[in-house]
């Protein structure tokens, strides 16, 4: 409802205590302000995953907790320590830190007073337990390891699910930070580009490429390329390349779009 009573446009939803939201605590307003609630609906799905909280990993929750998914699964095994406070959403307390919650469950509970529907599997997901996968609508893919990958990847794409795999290769160069953070999306309607983009080897302790430098700014842009690709998928933004691989460059601020669906 518009209120006669301003020229500002002013939209004022009456909250319905008797018939409370699958999703929400509280009424969207956001969405009703904007208008956009038909449009908003498109992303009302039944199960959404994100495998890894690590820094792109609990952005990407960040980002998709506002939407009307109605549940979202959270997959990773390892615990929330000091250095994850510094590239993730939100301002833990120095004792939630001496209590070393699993990432599951300390990002549950963190968006537990916005929303319903947040399942925490305190496990990574392997050859054996792919089945926790099962009918999942979409699955955001945010680990390092490569190795970890090939048998989640052969699961979405056997089911016919599609993913979205990210990834950062960030340097130091005369002092100064470069690189390149990646968005590799693999739908029904185009597979065969996975291994020209995501590497699937390593995933040691000790590989260079778990130590790689993580930047909180650069997990939250990759995580939001992320999210904006999955919405695209879904028909909420306008797709006119229908891209499935986006590489942004730091030190250019440029994005290149390549592997694209006439």
């Amino acid at each position: 409802v518009i209120d006669p009573n301003t020229t500002a446009r002013t939209y004022i939803v009456p909250p319905d205590e008797d018939a409370p939201d699958p999703v929400f605590n509280y009424l969207d307003s956001a969405s009703t302000r904007a208008r956009i609630g038909a449009i908003t609906e498109k992303l009302s799905l039944g199960k959404v995953g994100i495998i890894g909280l690590g820094g792109s990993g609990s952005y990407v929750l960040d980002l998709i907790s506002k939407t009307p998914v109605r549940e979202i699964h959270l997959f990773d095994g390892d615990d929330f320590l000091q250095h994850n406070a510094f590239r993730s959403p939100g301002a833990p307390s120095l004792d939630t830190l001496r209590e070393r919650p699993k990432k599951v469950d300390h990002f549950a509970g963190l968006y537990a007073p916005m929303r319903k529907g947040i399942v925490p599997h305190p496990v990574p997901i392997e050859e054996d337990n792919r089945d926790l996968l099962d009918d999942m609508d979409f699955v955001f893919l945010c680990v390092d390891a490569g190795e970890l990958k090939r048998p989640i990847v052969e699961k979405l794409e056997t089911d016919g699910v599609p993913f979205v795999d990210v990834g950062m290769g960030i340097y130091e160069v005369d002092g100064k930070l470069a690189g390149v953070l990646r968005v590799t999306a693999s739908t029904p309607e185009k597979r065969d580009h996975l291994n020209r983009h995501v590497s699937f080897n390593g995933g040691g302790a000790n590989d260079v490429y778990a130590q790689n430098v993580q930047i909180a700014d650069l997990n939250a842009l990759n995580a939001t390329l992320a999210v904006i690709k999955w919405k695209k998928v879904f028909g909420f933004y306008a797709d006119f390349e229908n891209e499935h691989a986006s590489n942004y460059t730091i030190d250019g601020n440029m994005i290149t779009n390549s592997e694209t669906i006439e």
